[in-house]
């Protein structure tokens, strides 16, 4: 939220709204939404903006599914493996390039994607996707997918349910509170559509991008998730994108080898994380278009042998969780694979990494399985170590081990699952967080662009009330010079402040009860006085309008100096009407309450 220069022609008209009967209608809503109970008109907009996310979703999928039915042969999605060698590196060299191409013709700021701008934007710019960087992310991770790079969907899909569900608060001139939960509610969509999981949307919407858990945006979120999946289970039925066998695992005995599957699984991860790090930082000068190209380069020399490394990579897990793949052959996959990611994403591919980071757990814990499967000689399930691995990849990575476990619940509909996933979970964490001191992958890569952003407790608080919900309203509004009988009749309303203006702007703020000491110790014979000229604690103010969050308001506070606030509506830069006025001990007051 930043002050807008502007002053209004006429700051200190008071009376009701201006406009048709909508528009006040609208801007009553707004008012009330900047509040932290405004549970109907979010829940109304969470289902509304997952249903929108949704159909943004199926496009995607939709586009990048006909085109490789198209371009491959048996016209089968994701059948890299039937091309020959030279035709993968050729699709992934030209990949690269046109992805690299349309990437060097666009603004700057337009090539942030990516879950990383997703949660950029959230925290840095109060949740307001710009429409081009996802039309960008559409383009460019549809294209990447389709030539066969190793990058995943889903993040592609969150940057695009995100961006639906703001660009729908943007457009009704929603507070930035509320633009906050409907992000959350884009991303839910997005991940629920994606694997047909819909509480591990609502989970990893919370634990990973907006980083906070709220009864107010509970609601809406599952709301989103839940209208997301049903659209999606109309158009492509109620079956998985991955098949999981039937799991029935009862015995302890094995507990020992999961944690040390955990623990593999951590240490891969680490180093998943340390070589993407360092990828990224390499060949910094080089044009985006050169580095992508590079990229193809690099992925389509590793599926010239090993085709598994490109696209998506679900053919693979379905394959390693029905153990059908060998014990050489799963250890070269893993290792193609996290080196084909960590170069295609840290070179600058508009991909996703959760899918590959899904197939490099499936392929180690299947790995860790087969293993014990040879060398003790006991009935160890190939692709229930394969699903373990999966969720221990995903909550090393990312960080999110409530997300990882709902998401294998989900996926397997076997609640046996949990106790061994949970050990399997929370090693990996150890290992990647505690040993080898990796945060989570989005993290790093914020940090990789100069924004180290810290999610304290105050700041939550703070992002989730609108100012409009805090304000003081009681306030009276009075030309510099006044009147003594104008003024004295103005404090017979009980204001709190008094908001001076002159002709042009609003100048500052008065405490209402020191105009009326000085109206009461006083006895001189003049008729006017002077607002700015008399003994008064007056505070410098600073415009806003009523999308603003408290986090805006005492940002834009410390940034300036000032002491106060005068919120305004959102419809004009100079706004008819001002609603309140909001001071420091306001916002300190509704972070104590």
């Amino acid at each position: 939220m930043a002050a807008d220069k502007q002053r209004p022609r006429n700051p200190g008209r008071t009376g009701k709204a201006v406009g048709t009967g909508w528009q006040r209608f609208a801007e009553r809503q707004r008012l009330r939404m900047a509040s932290v109970e405004a549970l109907p008109q979010m829940a109304f907009l969470g289902i509304a903006s997952g249903l929108l996310a949704g159909l943004v979703i199926i496009l995607f999928r939709w586009t990048i599914e006909s085109a490789q039915v198209q371009l491959l042969p048996g016209a089968a999605v994701g059948a890299f493996e039937t091309l020959p060698p030279a035709l993968r590196l050729l699709f992934c060299t030209v990949g690269g390039l046109l992805v690299g191409i349309i990437f060097h013709t666009a603004p700057p700021i337009a090539r942030q994607v990516g879950v990383v701008h997703v949660i950029e934007r959230l925290n840095f710019h109060q949740g307001h996707l710009p429409l081009r960087n996802a039309l960008l992310q559409f383009i460019g991770a549809a294209l990447c997918i389709v030539t066969g790079h190793s990058v995943g969907r889903e993040g592609p899909s969150i940057h695009l349910g995100a961006a639906t569900a703001s660009l729908v608060g943007q457009r009704l001139a929603l507070p930035n509170n509320s633009i906050r939960t409907l992000v959350g509610c884009g991303v839910a969509a997005a991940i629920a559509a994606g694997f047909n999981t819909p509480l591990a949307g609502v989970i990893f919407a919370m634990e990973v991008v907006l980083m906070e858990y709220t009864i107010i945006g509970f609601a809406p979120i599952i709301l989103a998730a839940v209208s997301a999946t049903a659209l999606t289970r109309l158009v492509y039925g109620d079956d998985n994108l991955l098949l999981v066998p039937a799991v029935d695992w009862n015995s302890v005995t094995e507990l020992p080898y999961v944690l040390a599957t955990g623990l593999l699984v951590g240490a891969l991860a680490a180093a998943f994380i340390h070589l993407l790090m360092w990828t990224s930082r390499q060949l910094p000068d080089l044009p985006v278009w050169s580095r992508m190209t590079l990229a193809g380069i690099f992925i389509g020399i590793l599926a010239a042998p090993v085709p598994e490394v490109m696209g998506i990579g679900y053919d693979t897990m379905n394959a390693a969780m029905l153990g059908e793949l060998g014990l050489a052959f799963l250890a070269v996959m893993v290792v193609a694979k996290l080196l084909a990611t960590a170069v295609g994403i840290g070179f600058g591919l508009p991909g996703g990494l959760i899918a590959p980071t899904l197939v490099m757990g499936a392929g180690a814990g299947g790995l860790a399985g087969l293993t014990a499967l040879l060398l003790f000689g006991r009935a160890f399930d190939q692709g229930f170590y394969a699903m373990l691995g999966m969720a221990a990849m995903m909550a090393a990575t990312l960080q999110a081990p409530l997300a990882a476990l709902i998401a294998l619940l989900e996926l397997t509909a076997n609640p046996n699952i949990l106790m061994p996933g949970m050990i399997a979970v929370i090693a990996a964490m150890l290992v990647s967080r505690g040993v080898f001191r990796k945060p989570s992958v989005y993290q790093l890569l914020m940090r990789a662009r100069g924004l180290d952003y810290r999610n304290d407790p105050v700041a939550q608080t703070l992002r989730r009330i609108g100012v409009a919900s805090v304000m003081d309203r009681n306030i009276v509004r009075m030309n510099r010079t006044v009147s003594r009988d104008s003024a004295a009749a103005m404090l017979r309303k009980e204001p709190h402040w008094v908001l001076i203006r002159d002709e042009h702007s609003v100048l500052a703020l008065l405490p209402a009860a020191d105009l009326a000491l000085y109206l009461e110790g006083t006895t001189t014979e003049e008729s006017d006085v002077d607002l700015m000229a008399i003994p008064a604690r007056r505070q410098d103010l600073l415009q806003t309008t009523i999308l603003a969050s408290l986090q805006d308001a005492l940002e834009a506070l410390e940034r300036t100096g000032k002491e106060a606030l005068f919120v305004t509506g959102a419809g004009t830069p100079g706004p008819e009407k001002v609603y309140g006025v909001l001071t420091r001990a306001d916002v300190e007051k509704a972070y104590r309450s």
